[in-house]
């Protein structure tokens, strides 16, 4: 079973398709193959799996780690999403940019971003439930998040009033992460 790969338009952020045997008992699929991701210039190596369960209108996000780099490869295991992210690379023609699509359980696609993104996702179902397969271990001084709804970034996010953490409510905007010398971590050549 091959996996399709499809570019966005921020450079390294890619959509994953793998393949699937589907009948009438149900379906199987390869969900990584190291044998597969490799020549796509994805992640061949993960160090640790997360997985979420959130409300209908919750938004996560934007989440980034710096140290040490966490890129993560996402999918969606029940309900739906809104799967974002945003390039932080100073050197980058798409800084400030970004990229979100629907995500569904069904459709089985999982969205990759690499550390030089910021990432999040807005639950578009009750239970939605998101997995996580991160290049990085967590690391609570090394990690960092842009405001949700920055207006420099202007995110188009499915919901206008959703349910939020603290922690994201009053996360720094993109300027002020691009003022703090740790922004200059990630780069066109950085992973």
């Amino acid at each position: 079973m091959k996996i399709q790969v499809e570019p966005t338009p921020i450079p390294g952020v890619q959509i994953v398709t793998p393949g699937s045997f589907d009948d009438a008992r149900g379906f199987f699929s390869e969900v990584f193959r190291a044998d597969e991701f490799g020549p796509h210039g994805l992640p061949i190596r993960f160090v640790q799996v997360n997985h979420s369960k959130s409300a209908k209108h919750v938004i996560r996000g934007l989440h980034f780690q710096f140290d040490p780099p966490m890129g993560k490869l996402m999918r969606v295991l029940a309900g739906a999403a809104f799967l974002v992210a945003v390039d932080l690379r100073k050197d980058s023609p798409t800084l400030g940019q970004w990229f979100g699509r629907v995500f569904t359980a069904q459709s089985k696609q999982q969205f990759w971003a690499p550390a030089s993104c910021a990432r999040g996702f807005c639950a578009l179902a009750e239970g939605t439930e998101i997995e996580y397969y991160c290049t990085g271990t967590y690391n609570g001084p090394g990690e960092s998040g842009i405001l949700w709804n920055d207006p420099a970034i202007g995110i188009e996010w499915p919901v206008k009033e959703p349910q939020l953490s603290d922690r994201d409510r009053t996360a720094q905007t993109l300027a002020q992460w691009l003022a703090r010398p740790e922004s200059e971590r990630f780069t066109m050549g950085s992973p």
